[in-house]
């Protein structure tokens, strides 16, 4: 067992690393006008180095997810910690668009960042350390989210739009040298190999999917491409699907995830991802409608960052006690009440949303459900899974998540601008349907988790997959 110094600076390391990550999620998005005005591009055109980002990460996630548990995580995760630095420099020092794109794919393969880190806690965390471990990293995940978006203005205020790769850059060559030093070479190494041809069609539906997710709205949806798109990632799932089902080497053990501990939080995944974006992604447009349309609070773009920070004072703290509460909720609960919470969050703004107060509240009852469920839904899939499977299983957890957020935004995009007053704002009632929609999503997800019940048993070999029920992996952890 790991003695106390060394897991603890392992988790330090560990954390600084993802947080490098964890701050680009959102850091590009409140200053694409910026972006847009430099390079003399259109708004929609800019916007392309947010879904380059985006594709990036749901690419490399799962795909690096199975290297890390092939080759060894630690390596991995060095590697990627790399490309994200190099990532933050190409950024900063783009002369065209295209220059800034190729920046933020560079950004997006730290999307890996993720499961590689769930892994290595997994290496070198103590079993009843490593639910409260994996609690603070996704809560941390939730933060650097939120960060970015509060955190985008003011350094380009001060510093301009390309310095706030500073930040991040910052953190990755901090954690490259933290990780070096005092992550320690453990785990178990999967046997096999990365399997070409369902790398490259795995690729291929998720860059059809989202492609069209991201840029449908200014498209149109029913476009020839649009449509187009979505059929042919249609095409390619199924091709996917297959192609792993036939592979004595699959890239994804898809019968790892139909196993009953873990579908349901990948289910679960998928709806929190969508209702989490589809809430704050949009609660700031929201404050900084005009007051003139009866219903809007005028704030500032600045201002409207920060009236996230009760959202994101909720998800930290809930995220960081998580291993408490673990020791006292089964996992599969913990889960299911923070969906219920952020379900609760969003109808709380939806019933009360004339003062800035009620809105806080609003954000912050949200923020402990989000909290809450990342850090249980990580744990779960960590611990319902053979070691050498963390990797790619907390990969397409995450990846799930990732589509989640782009299918959230785009069902916020269609209902809130479906809908428009006199001067073309956004109409109060498309908000009032939207935000309903995201608390329906939630309440799905705990409906889900709480009627799956996983079976009281145990993997015996690399080839099966742990199905603890949920209340022994709490009381392990």
């Amino acid at each position: 067992m790991p003695t106390a110094p060394s897991y603890r600076g392992a988790f330090v390391a560990i954390a600084v690393g993802v947080a490098s990550l964890a701050l680009l999620q959102n850091l590009v998005i409140p200053v694409i006008p910026l972006i847009a005005a430099d390079y003399g591009v259109a708004a929609d055109a800019a916007a392309w180095t947010n879904t380059a980002w985006l594709i990036a990460a749901a690419v490399a996630t799962p795909l690096l997810g199975r290297v890390g548990d092939l080759r060894g995580r630690r390596a991995t995760f060095l590697a990627v910690l790399a490309i994200v630095a190099l990532g933050d420099v190409v950024a900063s020092f783009a002369s065209n668009l295209g220059i800034l794109v190729l920046g933020r794919v560079l950004q997006g393969v730290g999307g890996a960042l993720f499961p590689l880190a769930f892994g290595l806690l997994r290496d070198v965390m103590p079993r009843e350390r490593l639910t409260g471990a994996i609690g603070a990293i996704s809560a941390l995940i939730g933060i650097g989210g939120a960060a970015g978006s509060v955190l985008a203005g003011p350094l380009a205020d001060l510093l301009g739009w390309r310095g706030i790769f500073s930040v991040p850059f910052i953190a990755a060559i901090l954690g490259v040298v933290l990780v070096l030093a005092l992550v320690p070479v453990r785990g178990v190494r999967a046997e096999g190999r990365v399997n070409g041809l369902s790398a490259t069609l795995l690729s291929a539906w998720l860059v059809a999917l989202l492609v069209p997710l991201s840029s449908g709205a200014h498209w149109g949806w029913g476009s020839p491409v649009t449509v187009g798109l979505f059929a042919g990632a249609a095409v390619l799932l199924i091709a996917w699907v297959a192609a792993e089902l036939r592979s004595r080497n699959p890239l994804v053990d898809l019968r790892m995830l139909a196993a009953r501990a873990v579908w349901p939080v990948n289910a679960a995944a998928f709806l929190i991802g969508a209702a989490a974006f589809g809430f704050w992604g949009y609660l700031p447009q929201f404050l900084e409608t005009p007051a003139t349309t009866g219903w809007g609070l005028g704030l500032g773009v600045q201002a409207a960052g920060l009236a996230l920070l009760p959202l994101l004072a909720g998800m930290s703290g809930i995220g960081f006690a998580a291993g408490a509460i673990a020791r006292i909720l089964p996992l599969r609960v913990m889960l299911a009440i923070g969906a219920l919470l952020m379900a609760v969050g969003v109808g709380s703004a939806i019933a009360s949303h004339t003062a800035l107060w009620q809105l806080s509240v609003a954000g912050g009852l949200f923020g402990l459900g989000i909290g809450l469920s990342y850090a249980s839904m990580s744990s779960i899939v960590v611990q319902s899974v053979p070691a050498d499977r963390t990797g790619v299983a907390t990969g397409v957890n995450a990846n799930l998540r990732t589509i989640g957020s782009a299918v959230g935004s785009a069902l916020m995009s269609a209902i809130v601008f479906g809908s428009t007053g006199s001067d073309g704002s956004p109409a109060q009632t498309g908000y009032d349907v939207a935000w309903l929609s995201v608390a329906a999503m939630a309440v799905l997800a705990a409906a889900i988790v709480m009627a799956v019940r996983p079976r009281r048993s145990v993997a015996q070999s690399d080839d099966d997959v742990e199905t603890v029920e949920d209340g022994e992996l709490a009381s392990a952890a």
